[in-house]
């Protein structure tokens, strides 16, 4: 069979690559035992490249933890509801995470570019270097000043995710939450509004991923471009706030747009459990939702890869054609196969781009 090259819509390597503690820290260069994403595992799997986000994590001075934060019930669970960032430590992340892909890309020798059009991107994956996307997870880490999303854009940033699971001056993302619906409070601010509307005018791929369900149909009312959710799975298969409704796909396939399937096991599963012993068909099952849902044409993957628990199985990118193996016994064939790994990627970004 042949090796596909898979285009990832999500992953958090350039903070676990930069955060130091057991196994941080690593190189991305060299094969490691810990984390998920460096350029050896990511050639053994046919790992393409994707969307490499900069997230800031809770302010230390803050006092959050997602962990401390977690409060167990019968049946589900609560996260209590991350504070905002202050804006000058948002915007001092992301610089510092936006230097470390370009240094990386840098040291790389040609193996890993910065791309900024799917023009590049196609032209890596014909010569085998992986096409990384500059990703913003949450529009805090634009700090104070929204102008500065052009400030970045001229930098190369090209994909915005309006939130991460908590709230700033734009929108309000979704707490985590099982078993309950991403309605979880108010929609987009009148900034918020005003940002999608230059993302748009720029070319910046607005990301759905962690908004809540009012902040979602706000951008469905106000944005131009394809709907898309870079790592989410289905409500209705895992009834986690991270996913979306069967309404909410359908907006999605209504604008042309892509959801990329989240290897996070907590919501993969219809229990919501956060255990590593998760199979393949689960993963498979939310993929098959999503086709039904939206067609082939609109699927693709979102891994969360050094960001969440993953699958025992897909332990990694050097597992992916694990799961292309997978897609394969349920009757996927290497037409649909192709655009799911990369092509429903391809053609998303290039009308969120032009």
């Amino acid at each position: 069979m042949e090796n596909i090259p898979i285009f990832d819509g999500h992953n958090d390597t350039l903070l676990n690559l930069s955060l130091k503690g057991r196994g941080r820290g690593r190189s991305f260069f060299e094969r490691s035992k810990f984390g998920h994403v460096d350029l050896p595992r990511a050639k053994e799997g046919n790992f393409a490249g994707g969307f490499f986000a900069c997230f800031a994590p809770p302010d230390p001075k803050g006092g959050w933890t997602e962990e401390d934060a977690l409060v167990l019930h019968e049946g589900g669970y609560v996260v209590t509801d991350s504070p905002a960032l202050p804006p000058d430590y948002a915007l001092m992340s992301a610089e510092r995470l936006t230097d470390k892909l370009f240094e990386i890309e840098a040291e790389s020798e040609g193996k890993l570019k910065v791309v900024r059009t799917a023009d590049e991107i196609e032209e890596c994956l014909r010569s085998g270097a992986i096409a990384a996307i500059l990703h913003f997870e949450g529009a805090e880490n634009l700090g104070e000043d929204p102008s500065s999303l052009e400030d970045f854009y001229e930098r190369g940033l090209r994909s915005l995710g309006l939130v991460w699971s908590r709230p700033n001056k734009y929108a309000n993302g979704v707490p985590f939450r099982f078993p309950a619906s991403p309605d979880t409070g108010a929609g987009l601010t009148g900034a918020g509004k005003e940002l999608v509307r230059e993302c748009d005018r720029l070319g910046v791929m607005v990301d759905l991923s962690h908004l809540n369900e009012r902040g979602f149909w706000d951008v469905a009312e106000l944005s131009e471009a394809p709907l898309v959710a870079t790592h989410s799975n289905a409500h209705a298969i895992c009834p986690s706030t991270r996913n979306l409704t069967d309404g909410q796909l359908d907006a999605i396939r209504d604008s042309d747009g892509i959801v990329g399937v989240n290897f996070a096991v907590g919501f993969l599963r219809r229990d919501g459990a956060n255990s590593r012993d998760t199979p393949l068909d689960v993963v498979a099952n939310h993929v098959d939702h999503l086709v039904e849902r939206l067609g082939v044409s609109r699927v693709g993957f979102g891994s969360d890869f050094d960001g969440a628990m993953t699958p025992r199985e897909l332990s990694d990118p050097s597992s992916l054609p694990k799961l292309m193996g997978k897609l394969r016994e349920r009757g996927y064939g290497e037409e649909e196969l192709h655009k799911l790994a990369h092509e429903n990627w391809l053609r998303v970004l290039r009308e969120a781009w032009k």
